[in-house]
């Protein structure tokens, strides 16, 4: 009897051990098969759930009022006043499309006033011809209307972007239609960047002569009106320390057709000038007449230096170059300072100084047997400085409504312009940001 007791309780055991053992192997293999379920869903999780390029849509309204002034108009032969003021609103919608694409609209009126261009026919207005003194023609002002689009898209790992981009400009005597693309690859863990892109514009005058040249037997009209560009640009960007970031771009434009400014006058020196008596307004020889192709290159670069959490010091570089003699030189700096961190301010300076152009001149001095001709104070041997202060406020978490638009920034900016010409500008523009709900 007692062998047989303890026979039983060593088969029970047994029996203990053994639905342990399978409920042991049981358990394990539930646990495995959970785990390799759970990879299954956190790598489905990782693409259903990365992160979107743009996570709202957001609006930025935009606006600038520009004014300048000098002595140097080329409508009148490069004499004569050159003031002109433009109010330019502009909107810009970026609308995400899904997690990668991304669609922005930009649209923009510009209205001017200008005092030279007014003087395409300084006797169509009221009082005395004068290239000082504005016309009260129709020619003195004008709406300009720009509408570009761009679609870009990003790949699941934000190394790869592709873009597209297309555009339309419509004024009283110039339609311009532009489209191009581009590549962004990031690499070296985003730390790298090279890119690319390339656009093209096909642009169309509606040529418009000065008034007392249009009815002149020896005047002789452009006989093609188009101007095609064409651009290719390079860029590389990287990240050198912690607080050093450097980049690096190249552009290349060629550009063929009509390069010259229709109603801009030249007078020669050696034709005797005319004018009507009593009114200081001498008529023109001929417009400017420029090549009909020429090639740009511009090269240049940028530094970044994080200093502290207040301030930061950006600074640029550009060389440009072209065939018709032209060579510059731009330099600017900005140091941005985070008052707080909603508010930063930005003090700026920019350095910029060019060589003539091969066929420039001032007033009264080409002589009638060039071949190309301009008195074109922007193609002039000139040095000039801009100084600008701007302030800026974000709101960080976004919480101020309008609607359903969130109030995302505010940027307001005033820029000073003074050229060794004599040509002065001034220019205040600002900035509203919104995320749409």
């Amino acid at each position: 009897m007692k062998i047989y007791l303890e026979l039983k309780m060593i088969t029970n055991k047994m029996i203990n051990t053994n639905n342990l053992l399978r409920i042991l192997s049981l358990f394990i293999t539930f646990v495995c098969t959970t785990a390799v379920i759970a990879q299954e869903k956190s790598k489905d999780t990782i693409t259903v759930y990365k992160k979107k390029v743009l996570e709202s849509t957001e609006v930025d309204l935009l606006m600038s009022y520009y004014t300048q002034d000098g002595d140097n108009a080329a409508v009148t032969g490069g004499i004569g006043t050159e003031e002109l003021t433009d109010l330019t609103p502009t909107i810009v919608v970026s609308i995400p499309l899904n997690d990668d694409d991304v669609l922005t609209i930009d649209a923009s009126v510009s209205a001017y006033t200008s005092a030279s261009s007014s003087n395409v026919n300084p006797f169509d207005g009221e009082g005395v011809a004068d290239p000082f003194v504005a016309s009260s023609g129709a020619s003195q002002e004008d709406v300009l209307t720009t509408l570009a689009t761009s679609y870009s898209h990003s790949s699941d790992d934000r190394n790869d972007i592709w873009s597209v981009n297309a555009a339309i400009a419509s004024e009283y005597d110039y339609f311009s239609i532009g489209f191009g693309g581009g590549y962004t690859k990031l690499f070296n863990e985003k730390n790298t960047e090279i890119s690319v892109k390339g656009n093209v514009f096909l642009d169309t005058w509606n040529a418009i002569y000065p008034s007392e040249l249009r009815d002149q037997p020896s005047f002789i009209p452009f006989e093609d009106e188009s101007r095609n560009s064409y651009s290719l640009g390079l860029g590389f960007s990287q990240i050198l320390s912690e607080k050093l970031q450097g980049s690096l771009a190249l552009d290349i434009i060629h550009q063929e057709g009509l390069l010259s400014t229709p109603f801009q006058r030249v007078q020669f020196a050696d034709v005797t000038d005319f004018n009507i008596p009593g009114q200081p307004f001498v008529y023109g020889d001929d417009i400017e007449r420029l090549p009909e192709t020429r090639f740009k290159i511009a090269a240049g670069g940028r530094l970044h230096y994080y200093i502290n959490e207040i301030f930061v010091i950006r600074t640029f570089y550009r060389y440009y170059t072209d065939n018709w003699g032209i060579n510059s030189h731009t330099a600017s700096i900005e140091v941005p300072v985070k008052i707080t961190d909603q508010f930063t301010i930005y003090p700026s300076y920019r350095y910029y100084q060019q060589t003539a152009a091969d066929y420039f001149a001032p007033f009264n001095e080409h002589l009638s047997t060039q071949k190309f001709y301009t008195s074109d104070y922007d193609l002039s041997d000139f040095d000039a400085h801009q100084y600008g202060f701007g302030i800026s406020y974000t709101d960080i978490l976004t919480k101020f409504h309008i609607w359903k638009f969130r109030f995302k920034s505010v940027d307001l900016r005033f820029n000073q312009y003074e050229r060794s010409t004599g040509l002065t500008a001034s220019i205040v523009s600002g900035g509203l940001s919104f995320v749409v709900e």
